[in-house]
């Protein structure tokens, strides 16, 4: 079942999205080379209780941490190590709020010291399909539409969508129906309707797109081991078009 999300929710929802959206902000600062990955989910644990929410992620299926950390290869659900960050690397800061009862989702991928101009073109043509599919969640549009932007941009500039990670509806909880895949047609899938929260969210790869599992037993990482990016955003559907809630 597709929750509609009434006025009264959609406001807790906002309010929760600002705060992740904060969050994230502060974050952010803290990514840099000689950083130990652990220390980023210590910051976004401090930060979540700070702000009077609770993580989603924590527990979830069994996940042990706040916070997913994907470097380079990795393309979501990586756990915090004791890993260090070093110059040149990708990393994707994937966070989910839970604010008086309602969950906002979001991720960003964040260079690390300097990177490579390929690398840094990986990076702008996946925040930029997320905006480019972001424009397509309005009502009477289909699911169909916002795959189909996402993966045509990716694909023209010379990029892979994963196809078998998708996004997903968020609200009462953090991962709810209905799925929303990066790829795929017009006019094809759900028809999208007014009071629909989703957590669009395009995984792009440099090379084959296929995955497989990390040794951590939650995250994925390319089968080829080529880099990844990832960028997020919980979206609701509006009379007046598709309003971000994870954006400051």
């Amino acid at each position: 079942m597709i929750r509609i999300y009434n006025e009264k929710e959609i406001e807790i929802l906002r309010r929760g999205g600002k705060i992740l959206a904060e969050i994230m902000k502060e974050l952010k600062k803290e990514v840099k080379p000689g950083v130990k990955i652990k220390h980023l989910n210590k910051v976004a644990k401090d930060l979540v209780l700070s702000y009077g929410g609770e993580s989603s992620f924590l527990g979830y299926d069994g996940y042990p941490a706040v916070l997913c950390t994907s470097i380079n290869e990795e393309i979501v659900h990586a756990v915090p190590s004791d890993r260090v960050l070093k110059n040149g690397d990708i990393l994707s800061l994937d966070l989910g709020l839970r604010y008086k009862g309602y969950c906002t989702d979001m991720a960003i991928t964040i260079p690390v010291g300097k990177i490579s101009k390929e690398t840094k073109r990986l990076i702008k043509i996946t925040k930029k399909s997320l905006e480019i599919g972001i424009k397509q969640a309005k009502a009477g549009n289909h699911l169909g539409d916002i795959g189909f932007a996402i993966q045509n941009y990716a694909e023209k500039n010379g990029f892979n969508v994963v196809r078998e990670l998708v996004g997903h509806g968020v609200g009462k909880k953090v991962h709810e129906e209905p799925q929303i895949p990066n790829y795929g047609q017009k006019g094809e899938g759900v028809e999208l309707k007014e009071g629909m929260v989703l957590a669009i969210e395009p995984m792009i790869t440099v090379g084959d797109w296929k995955i497989e599992k990390c040794e951590d037993g939650f995250g994925y990482k390319t089968k080829d081991n080529s880099l990844s990016c990832h960028f997020e955003h919980a979206v609701v559907i509006t009379k007046k078009g598709p309003q971000i809630l994870t954006e400051l």
